[in-house]
């Protein structure tokens, strides 16, 4: 079977730093990968090179078969890839459902007509993804008093205004209590069960990262030196050893 996220050999450099040295992995449908390393380790820097804020080096993704590595970010999303940020990014001077309603009308190409009755458009669809990450009771709230949770609840549902097939998340659950975490995660894990989209996160809690990912992904250095199941991975000496320094902190949760 094709895989969904097809990445052979990504590569990019900063003059004589190699930040992402021959990177491959595959993202299968329905599939919730986590992609784990020391800060440095090349992670974000892959990430922008999949969504096209930084041109690879060298190598190729593919998404679905179709090739995606050169295209800008707007193009790459038109595509099926959507995006959540360590910081979250929503507009505070609008309501809940107008951050959702203007990706929507961004994604259905209707910003010409933004201006006139923009508020009307899309709503039904916009509190349909509200009430997926369990937002749609505050629809009407400016997002800039929401508690930082919710706020990440709301970046959520904007991504999926997009429809994507792919979703990365670059630490979805930084600065979020960790009750806050646990109940993020499992939200994106039953999207991934129910609408069948392909998630790639990082994420520095291992808490987080044992109890919802499908499997694991190790980068050190720009390398990726391990790949394998949450049991692999929290048995790999090399990864205790170049992640976390050794110790116990992979013990059992």
């Amino acid at each position: 079977m094709t895989p969904v996220l097809d990445v052979r050999n990504l590569s990019r450099a900063f003059g004589a730093i190699q930040a992402v040295d021959n990177v491959s992995f595959t993202l299968a449908k329905g599939e919730l990968l986590a992609l784990i390393g020391p800060n440095g380790a090349g992670k974000s820097t892959c990430f922008n090179m999949l969504m096209g804020q930084l041109k690879p080096s060298s190598g190729a993704v593919f998404l679905n078969g179709a090739p995606l590595a050169g295209l800008g970010p707007r193009r790459i999303w038109r595509k099926g890839v959507g995006r959540t940020f360590q910081i979250t990014a929503t507009y505070p001077s609008m309501t809940v459902v107008e951050n959702v309603q203007m990706a929507l009308i961004s994604y259905h190409n209707r910003t010409y007509s933004v201006l006139p009755y923009a508020h009307r458009l899309y709503r039904d669809q916009a509190l349909n993804l509200l009430a997926l990450v369990g937002m749609a009771d505050q629809a009407d709230r400016h997002s800039a008093v929401l508690a930082y949770g919710d706020l990440k609840r709301l970046e959520l549902a904007t991504a999926l205004a997009g429809d994507p097939g792919v979703l990365l998340m670059d630490e979805p659950t930084a600065g979020m209590a960790p009750r806050e975490r646990i109940a993020l995660m499992q939200l994106t894990a039953d999207i991934v069960s129910e609408r069948g989209v392909s998630v790639l996160f990082t994420e520095h809690d291992m808490d987080v990262v044992f109890a919802h990912a499908h499997r694991i992904m190790v980068l050190n250095r720009g390398q990726l030196i391990a790949d394998g199941s949450v049991e692999t991975i929290r048995n790999d000496a090399r990864v205790q050893e170049v992640y976390l320094g050794g110790g116990t902190v992979f013990a059992d949760a």
